[in-house]
């Protein structure tokens, strides 16, 4: 029998033990070492991997739900082949659990900068998109194709990508991941958009309306 699902408490402790610790960490970094969420991107804009002597923090949050958990293992085995240091937020088997808690963590994790891009997966790839975008700082986009991953990362900013693992196969989810992660902010006429949209998150959170 399946054990019951953590009350929301021990969710949220969860999120503020995981950050705490990364940001924790980051503070005992000599102030000579590359702030948290460099990366060294060439000529042409690819995103590289921190290498020596960066802050020894993740360099991308991992999670997911029961129906991702596959291809988040996945994902996660990829990017450390290549590189990156992974911070997997769970889940850690096919047992049914709720996408909101994971995208929460994973959210959570980037806008405090503990990490600096997320990847989140379920079954559609929807709902953890909008679970993640509920945590002011961050931007998450689904995406179905190379295509909009660049968009959403040139144009948009995004940083936190969400995945659905029920309508994507591996080899594609794989792509998307590399597209995703090498394409760098185009920044430009995109700003002055992605600035309005940070002012709309910025009046709600004033307000108390979140």
């Amino acid at each position: 029998m399946a054990e019951p699902r953590p009350p929301e408490h021990e969710i949220r402790a969860l999120v503020a033990t995981v950050v705490d610790g990364l940001i924790d960490e980051r503070a005992e970094e000599p102030a000579t070492r590359p702030a948290l969420g460099t990366a060294e991107e060439n000529p042409a804009g690819v995103v590289q991997p921190s290498g020596k002597g960066s802050v020894a923090l993740a360099d991308v949050a991992v999670g997911g739900d029961h129906g991702g958990f596959h291809l988040k293992q996945r994902i996660a085995a990829e990017l450390r082949e290549h590189g990156f240091t992974v911070h997997d937020c769970g889940t850690d088997s096919e047992e049914s659990v709720d996408y909101p808690d994971y995208a929460h963590v994973v959210a959570s994790l980037v806008a405090q900068r503990g990490c600096r891009w997320g990847i989140v997966v379920d079954g559609a790839g929807i709902g953890s998109a909008i679970a993640a975008n509920k945590v002011p700082g961050v931007r998450a986009a689904t995406c179905w194709d190379v295509s909009s991953a660049r968009n959403s990362r040139e144009h948009n900013h995004a940083n936190v990508l969400a995945l659905g693992a029920g309508l994507l196969g591996e080899n594609l989810a794989l792509q998307i991941v590399q597209a995703w992660l090498s394409t760098a902010w185009g920044g430009g006429r995109h700003a002055r958009r992605v600035e309005k949209i940070t002012e709309i998150e910025r009046r709600y959170v004033k307000d108390g309306a979140r």
